[in-house]
């Protein structure tokens, strides 16, 4: 019922935003967005970031020309699971997806009652296309183009090979791209550069009025398939960072061409920007068992240690939000909803959100972290995986280390760090703080009753 109210508005809202387009409001009242998601990608996998041994030319060449944040982290530690936080502005358990969702085609992922981001936009007036990968359903009603997307290019599962796309990782094997959710073929060219192009396509094509472009690029995710450029330029390397770094800087090339598009078209000071990983690095035996590097951060992808959810997250609108500066104050990638919403001048669907707008964090390095406590839940049935994080506290629940760092014992099950004093969450001292273990756990025990009630 939320939905189809929300459709019913968004109409009404759509007919007000394009006559708003014949107004003079400056191009900065209304930019484009292009919302950029990595996938895999490590918490210091970019030279903005850290990392001595990368070359990601386009990814510095974006944090320059905005913020960069040290304390951003995702939804979640999973591909689908982060990206229902992402484009719902939601806890991704409360969005339907507390995990992933399946590759099969014809099975439902988030419910399509969910408002996206997409949806707001459009509801808005904005053109909204999708390039490269989806994970969040293989249904008509829960494919992109169910859910807000005027526009979209790409996989519907989890990941392809990236020159037959085909999904071969559980059987039966079987072709995964798409436009508009009818099957295309294009064998044997690379996917990676089939979408730079469609973004670039979608850029020159939208110029004239305000769009909305979320490219989830399946990319540093497994397979990895670098090209020979990149696998002459690392063939110094050990494996499998080797094989990591290619497949990165074959990303951030491919990034620097839609960055050329935005500027060829004109675009630049009118094109808000946000660049950011979907969680953690991937220890998986496609992976090579590792590859990305967390830095001092431990755990990886499909875990709430900081590894799997601190991730590397820029954003740029030139003339708007400062140059090249940093920012320290936790955010999560469901900000980016209601943060965009905020930059943009349009309403925010009416769906509880989880998310709250970090324009003044990003437009001033003093402004509040608006979030006093966040919540993080992954994984179905009677025992996820979760975590509980007020101030510098932290509490993890039935938690795992895909990075294999560090041993985790029985008497682990609840897991406390203090940040300020243990990044690398080595220490377990909720035996020394069994107040702060209360206190986190009855936090946690809000978070779930008011899921619930929804």
């Amino acid at each position: 019922m939320r939905r189809d109210v929300f459709q019913c508005l968004s109409l009404v809202t759509a007919l007000v935003g394009l006559l708003a387009l014949s107004t003079d409001i400056p191009a900065a009242e209304r930019p484009n967005v292009i919302v950029i998601y990595s996938d895999d990608q490590g918490s210091i996998d970019a030279n903005c970031y850290g990392a001595t041994d990368l070359i990601t030319p386009s990814l510095d060449r974006l944090a320059e020309s905005g913020v960069r944040f040290t304390q951003m982290y995702a939804p979640s530690a999973i591909c689908s699971a982060s990206r229902a936080g992402l484009l719902t502005g939601r806890f991704p358990v409360r969005a339907g997806v507390p995990g992933n969702v399946s590759s099969m085609q014809g099975h439902e992922g988030m419910p399509s009652s969910e408002v996206t981001m997409a949806e707001m936009f459009k509801a808005a007036g904005y053109k909204t296309g999708h390039v490269g990968k989806w994970h969040l359903g293989y249904t008509p009603e829960t494919m992109p183009n169910g859910q807000g997307f005027d526009e979209s290019f790409g996989h519907m599962g989890g990941c392809i090979d990236n020159y037959s796309h085909f999904f071969y990782w559980n059987g039966p094997n079987r072709h995964d791209l798409w436009r508009n959710g009818t099957e295309i073929w294009r064998d044997g060219e690379f996917f990676p550069d089939l979408m730079a192009d469609e973004c670039a396509k979608f850029i020159e094509q939208q110029r004239e009025q305000p769009f909305f472009l979320y490219w989830a690029i399946n990319v540093p995710h497994y397979p990895m398939q670098g090209t020979e450029k990149w696998r002459k330029q690392y063939a110094h390397l050990e494996a499998p960072r080797r094989m990591y770094a290619e497949f990165v800087s074959t990303m951030d090339e491919r990034i620097g061409r839609v960055l050329d598009s935005v500027e060829a078209a004109g675009l630049w000071e009118q094109t808000l920007i946000v660049f950011q990983s979907d969680h953690g690095h991937s220890t998986e035996e496609r992976a090579f068992f590792g590859g990305g590097n967390a830095g001092p951060y431990r755990g990886a992808k499909g875990c709430l240690f900081e590894g799997g959810i601190r991730v590397p997250s820029i954003v740029s609108l030139p003339g708007v939000i400062p140059q090249d500066q940093v920012r320290d104050q936790l955010v999560v990638g469901c900000d980016w909803l209601p943060t965009l919403a905020d930059f943009c001048h349009i309403d925010l669907p009416d769906s509880k959100l989880d998310g709250q707008s970090i324009k003044q964090v990003i437009l001033t390095d003093d402004a509040a972290s608006p979030h006093e406590s966040f919540y993080w839940h992954l994984g179905g049935g009677k025992n996820p995986q979760w975590a509980v994080r007020q101030g510098d506290w932290k509490l993890l629940g039935n938690p795992q280390d895909r990075s294999n760092t560090a041993k985790l014992a029985k008497d682990d099950q609840l897991f406390l760090v203090n940040l300020a004093t243990d990044i690398g969450e080595r220490t377990n001292i909720a035996d020394k703080h069994s107040d702060v273990v209360n206190r986190l756990q009855q936090l946690r025990q809000m978070y779930l009753d008011d899921i619930s009630a929804e």
